[in-house]
């Protein structure tokens, strides 16, 4: 039988549903394998073993005719990781600083009580750059999140950790953020699929102010298909939030609890046919003049040739904007990185944080409102050039990878602020527009290290993105690659006994630790 981890996570539900497994065996399976593995890739800063343990097992004594009723979805009794800039109640929460690390929210943020009444079970947090300001994630509360395809290099961030977790097979898919690329930047470099919804879409409450439309709570996944029904569970509409959440796709939940019908963000991967598409094809980076790695621009020949193969219509287009939205994007930046610190703890906050603090602070308000007007000028350009697209093509950054360490090793954090933005000179772009896009694996460097492209498409069209998602991710046929931490020593294969019955109790189970 093959080990828990090598199946996704839409499949291990479908096991517990079966009586082949149970939430339990699952949560075991992963506790072990974090425990060996986790502090190699810097995945977790926060492990919640007892309470996974505890949900896992009130999960496995419900009857199975109650399931459906009190966790609608295909996610019951699935393990998942929250990062650690995400609010969970009763469990630390250090936003990815020393100046949080001992912070213990009162409160779970909604995205957190949505998955929860999914069914899926948290085994912790996963590690993050501090306050979400940079690209990667080496903090001073929890080893660098390192690519476990690659341990000299980064796996990303700011949600380095959920990414390195994904692909190291130590959680089968992740909770992040994305509020200039966290989710897609990590996945490109880790070889899975990071996905940032339209505005809107996803609750960010209940506290905050919104961040000016720029994050988003997102998947992060080894599949489109885990990565949609995640996204089913967490787009859930819920009052008071300050965007208006597009029109869900037949069968997508409309609150917590509701059944979710054949149907959703899910039903579109599985279907993985968007119809006929228009897609427009660039490579020219937006934020920076920065020369595109090789590997990088291959990547994007390569889905161009299998979009097209597919039957849609790709032609090359101009980049929809340019390097002229840079000093506004980095004035957001500055602002978003005022998070409130005590003062008292302000000392412990890392170089580049306090850097972008120190620039926020010297911003006035009249300066924030004219930049907020004039984002939104551009914007509404962009997307006059981009309307007869239905999807846009690029690449997710200019370069495959980069070590651990590459970012800091001038000691100047102008420096690597400038280099984050040389290394990721697309994604943000999206967070300024709220349009959807997701990276998708596609193609190896010449180093063997995963790359991967950007898909974004229009606004609400988050169904469209994902169909198109799965197919270029069904005819790439890189799903069952992995690195070979994957394959390592530590994990658990369970052996099915006498299946479930329904409308029974779970039955009891033994679990081979190899």
């Amino acid at each position: 039988m093959p080990q828990i981890h090598e199946l996704s996570g839409v499949e291990q539900a479908a096991a517990v549903r079966r009586g082949e497994l149970r939430s339990i065996d699952l949560v075991e399976h992963y506790l072990t394998r974090i425990a060996a593995h986790s502090d190699t890739v810097g995945a977790f800063v926060t492990v919640t073993p007892d309470a996974a343990r505890e949900q896992a097992r009130v999960l496995d004594e419900v009857p199975f005719a109650s399931r459906e009723r009190r966790h609608p979805g295909p996610l019951y009794g699935v393990p998942v990781a929250i990062k650690d800039l995400t609010l969970t109640a009763g469990v630390r929460t250090t936003f990815g600083s020393a100046a949080f690390v001992d912070h213990v929210p009162s409160v779970d943020a909604d995205v957190v009580r949505l998955l929860r009444a999914a069914g899926t079970v948290s085994l912790g947090k996963t590690t993050a750059a501090e306050l979400g300001c940079a690209l990667y994630t080496e903090g001073e509360v929890a080893p660098p999140a390192r690519n476990p395809w690659d341990l000299t290099c980064t796996a990303g961030g700011s949600s380095g950790g959920a990414a390195a977790a994904v692909a190291a097979g130590l959680v089968p898919f992740a909770q992040g953020s994305d509020g200039g690329g966290s989710n897609r930047i990590p996945a490109a470099l880790c070889g899975l699929v990071g996905y940032k919804p339209t505005r809107g879409l996803v609750s960010g409450g209940p506290l905050g102010a919104g961040g000016f439309g720029l994050p988003s709570h997102g998947p992060i996944a080894r599949t489109v298909t885990d990565a949609a029904a995640l996204l089913d569970a967490m787009a859930v509409p819920v009052p008071g939030e300050p965007y208006l959440p597009p029109a869900a796709p037949p069968g997508t939940p409309l609150a917590a609890g509701d059944h979710l019908a054949a149907g959703g963000y899910l039903a579109a991967a599985r279907a993985a046919d968007p119809g006929r598409l228009r897609i427009g094809r660039f490579t020219t980076p937006m934020l920076a003049d920065e020369p595109v790695h090789p590997d990088c621009l291959a990547a994007v020949d390569t889905a161009a040739a299998l979009l097209a193969d597919a039957g849609h219509d790709v032609v090359e287009v101009p980049a929809p904007l340019g390097p002229q939205l840079w000093p506004l994007f980095e004035t957001i930046w500055y602002v978003l990185a005022l998070s409130p610190v005590p003062p008292q703890r302000q000392a412990q906050l890392l170089p580049l944080t306090r850097l972008l603090r120190e620039r926020g602070q010297a911003i006035s308000a009249a300066t924030l409102v004219t930049t907020l007007s004039e984002l939104q000028v551009q914007v509404r350009r962009a997307m006059h050039a981009v309307a007869g697209l239905d999807l846009l093509l690029c690449p997710t950054l200019s370069r495959p990878q980069a070590p651990v360490g590459w970012f800091t090793e001038t000691g100047d954090p102008a420096e690597d602020f400038d280099r984050q933005r040389r290394f990721s000179p697309y994604c943000a772009v999206f967070n300024v527009t709220g349009q959807p896009s997701v990276s998708v694996p596609v193609a190896d460097s010449a180093a063997g290290q995963p790359v991967g492209v950007l898909l974004t498409g229009q606004a609400g069209a988050d169904a469209t993105v994902l169909a198109a998602a799965a197919q270029l991710e069904q005819r790439a046929g890189r799903t069952g690659r992995h690195p070979e931490i994957w394959w390592a020593d530590g994990s658990a294969t369970v052996k099915a006994s006498e299946p479930q019955r329904a409308g029974g109790a779970a039955t009891s189970r033994t679990s081979d630790i190899r």
